[in-house]
């Protein structure tokens, strides 16, 4: 350490690093190093734009895919209905999913029981919890078995919005019934266990229930259409208006993957042990594959303008106000002599990156005929980027992109195939688990 102070001192005492220093003093260093040279490649226009509801919040919340998976399904309603503005309710979905997300890790620490407490996988789930995060899968099997409703029918509350503190009270509980059930175990067996974890999704499900709001048994689907004509439609429940709009549709939708990594070969299905949400629901499933056949996946579907739900890692290259990401945008090369690239598959096998953010692709600008840039609907408000419409750079979307849902008609025989042979069950802490929040 003593040699690289010395060798160093005298080129940190040179005008470039003198100028970095007097810049980062005041800026941070991503403005610094922000570049506009690939900026009139990164403008609003679009060979495919898919017209689109405008842009929603998630607010304080990690529920980017449940946004993003509503916004897929509010598209295919409002063009029933003939509607240019709506919203399904992200909360009444993230209510169930919170409370199936508790029985699912309680049933896995039940299961778990004669394992140390320092046990991997134990361990691994205790750490991570009940959270707001999600997979596609996870987000129809809320579907399935609870159906959907409008938002107005089951607005946001403060605590829907801001998720923190009532996440810390069900995540202590939990871990104390983990402690305390062991010893239960011992001294009464798996029936007093099984008691104490019905006792306690009691008391999560009354803290819900305060917290978010009585979920809605029926209700009228109440809206004004595009040519300003008043709808009213009587006698919904979750599960009918789910049935009228969508009917079984969502399980025709399939999960891809690029993990570019040795251990999962292209063209096969996964799955990750302990990952899900509903008991007994769909297990969370990928089928993997090249990046060009993702993207050749996805541009089939918006030529049919349908959107498409993705997730990727928004930690890298991105400038939020303006709405860019772009791994041209920012160059740390020149003056520090770094970098946030490398190649993708050791990315994943070296935690240095992973899927942990859900949106919508919504159009795609070509060059030379192949995509340039994506438009990109985010659910972080209006007042960001265009309107909360956001653009991805081609080379960006190779390197960070992990996950896009296609319906599965898009497939060929070969994909379809894969999808009917049992997934490889992958470890627990795998990125492909990664959830986006």
């Amino acid at each position: 350490m003593e040699n690289i102070k010395k060798e160093n001192l005298q080129k940190l005492d040179d005008d470039k690093n003198k100028i970095l220093r007097h810049a980062l003093s005041k800026s941070s260093l991503y403005t610094i190093v922000s570049s506009q040279d690939a900026d009139p490649e990164m403008d609003f226009n679009f060979d495919i734009n898919v017209k689109t509801l405008p842009a929603a919040n998630q607010k304080a919340s990690g529920r980017c895919w449940l946004f993003a998976a509503t916004n897929v399904c509010r598209e295919i309603i409002a063009k029933q209905c003939n509607m240019s503005n709506f919203e399904l309710s992200q909360s009444y979905l993230a209510f169930y999913d919170r409370l199936e997300k508790s029985n699912y890790l309680l049933e896995s620490i039940i299961e778990l029981l004669d394992k140390d407490y320092d046990d991997r996988t134990l361990s691994f789930l205790l750490q991570n919890g009940v959270g707001d995060g999600g997979q596609w899968d996870m987000f129809v099997n809320l579907v399935n078995k609870y159906g959907l409703c409008p938002k107005n029918v089951y607005p946001e509350t403060n605590t829907s919005s801001a998720t923190r503190e009532t996440g810390q009270v069900i995540n202590f509980n939990i871990r104390k019934f983990a402690s305390e059930a062991k010893k239960l175990y011992r001294e009464k067996g798996l029936n007093a266990v099984r008691k104490q974890k019905d006792i306690l999704l009691d008391k999560i499900y009354a803290l819900l229930s305060d917290a978010y709001g009585l979920v809605p048994e029926t209700f009228d689907f109440e809206y004004t259409d595009k040519d300003g004509a008043y709808k009213l439609e009587k006698g919904f429940n979750p599960m009918s208006f789910k049935d009228k709009f969508l009917g079984d549709s969502l399980n025709d939708y399939v999960s891809l993957i690029n993990a570019p990594t040795k251990d999962k070969p292209f063209g096969k299905t996964y799955t990750v042990a302990y990952l899900g949400n509903v008991v007994g629901g769909k297990p969370v499933t990928h089928l993997n594959v090249t990046m060009d056949r993702m993207k050749e996946l996805i541009l089939s579907q918006l030529r049919d303008d349908r959107i498409v739900w993705f997730g990727s890692d928004v930690g890298f290259y991105g400038d939020r106000e303006i709405g860019v990401w772009d791994d041209q945008k920012f160059d740390l090369e020149t003056p520090f002599g770094l970098s946030l690239l490398m190649d993708k598959g050791e990315s994943l096998d070296y935690h240095a990156s992973q899927m942990n953010h859900a949106m919508c692709i919504t159009g795609v600008s070509f060059k030379d005929d192949q995509p340039r840039k994506w438009k990109i609907e985010n659910s972080w408000g209006r007042d960001r980027a265009k309107d909360g419409y956001y653009i991805m750079s081609n080379t960006w979307f190779d390197q960070f992109v992990y996950q896009a849902v296609v319906d599965k008609k898009y497939l060929n025989k070969e994909e379809l195939k894969a999808l009917e042979e049992s997934p490889i069950v992958l470890k627990p802490w795998d990125p492909m688990g990664s959830l986006a929040d």
